[in-house]
């Protein structure tokens, strides 16, 4: 392609874009539109799979030791533990150590600093692998010979699976629905341009001009539509999610929630909205030019 074609192939495209203000106008806030849900439901989507990492390290199943066990007996189901499927780690607590862990949970509470440690039981703590398969991992720790009872919170855990595979689902949905709107507007914008110089394209054609020639045009005139509509959603998305952000971190109620700072997820958040809505403003173009080219 020649330098003096890319000039006036970038020329004609932006020339095109403010030719139907209205429409491109249109076409930019439907796009920002769409890709501002999108966006919104993959930021949760990531913040929920994020919280749920942090569960896991953080989440333990407190497994008792029957109490006529000796403490070496009870250290004896380690290696058992640690054998079964999704288990992390599994790490003894004797009863001495429980003993202390609750009189410095409660310093203020008196009559907890000289407890008898017999009240206790020998414990394990369980990390798991997986989060999801937390109830199965139960069932199998409260199998294991030895083990008396068997303490995990699970609605905790099943709550926060449910967030994240919701939310993962709807953002695929969504992100399918709204690429397919968002290129069927951008069609009929150019289609407008298109349906305006149709006379112009015969003309080109007929005088010999190739359908690459045609075509960069518009081609142009979609990738800076979809540009345009990247930039702005993506302004906008961040100024979203600083705004809900704060209102979790004031919110007493929500401390438990960790949000992910946005200094993090801007470059993924730039890319994938520079890559949609580039490839919604060239495809939207492609798709309106299409017949105009059929000899």
């Amino acid at each position: 392609m020649a330098k003096h074609d890319l000039g006036y192939f970038v020329h004609e495209g932006v020339s095109n874009m403010f030719s139907h203000g209205f429409m491109s106008f249109a076409a930019i806030g439907i796009t920002v539109a769409c890709l501002l849900i999108m966006g919104t439901f993959t930021l949760v989507a990531v913040n929920a799979n994020e919280q749920l990492k942090d569960l896991e390290r953080e989440n333990e199943i407190l497994a008792y030791v029957d109490d006529t066990y000796t403490t070496a007996q009870a250290k004896a189901l380690q290696k058992e533990l640690e054998a079964l499927d999704n288990v992390a780690s599994a790490t003894f607590i004797s009863k001495e150590e429980a003993t202390a862990a609750f009189a410095a949970e409660y310093p203020e509470e008196v009559q907890f600093q000289d407890l008898d440690p017999e009240i206790f039981e020998d414990r394990y703590a369980i990390k798991v692998v997986d989060l999801e398969q937390q109830s199965a991992t139960v069932e199998a720790v409260a199998g294991v010979t030895g083990i008396s009872d068997v303490n995990a919170h699970e609605e905790i855990a099943g709550g926060f699976v449910t967030v994240r595979n919701v939310a993962t689902v709807v953002c695929v949905a969504l992100i399918a629905i709204l690429f397919v709107v968002s290129v069927f507007i951008i069609s009929n914008t150019i289609k407008l341009t298109t349906f305006d110089r149709r006379d112009e394209i015969a003309i080109m054609r007929m005088v010999g001009a190739t359908n690459g020639f045609i075509r960069w045009p518009f081609v142009y005139e979609g990738f800076l539509l979809g540009l345009l509509s990247a930039v702005i959603a993506f302004l906008s998305q961040w100024g979203l999610y600083e705004a809900v952000a704060r209102g979790v971190e004031n919110n007493d109620a929500m401390q438990l929630i960790r949000i992910i700072p946005f200094q993090q997820l801007w470059p993924m958040v730039a890319g994938t909205f520079a890559a949609a809505g580039i490839l919604i403003g060239v495809g939207g173009s492609l798709s309106a030019i299409r017949k105009f080219l059929q000899v």
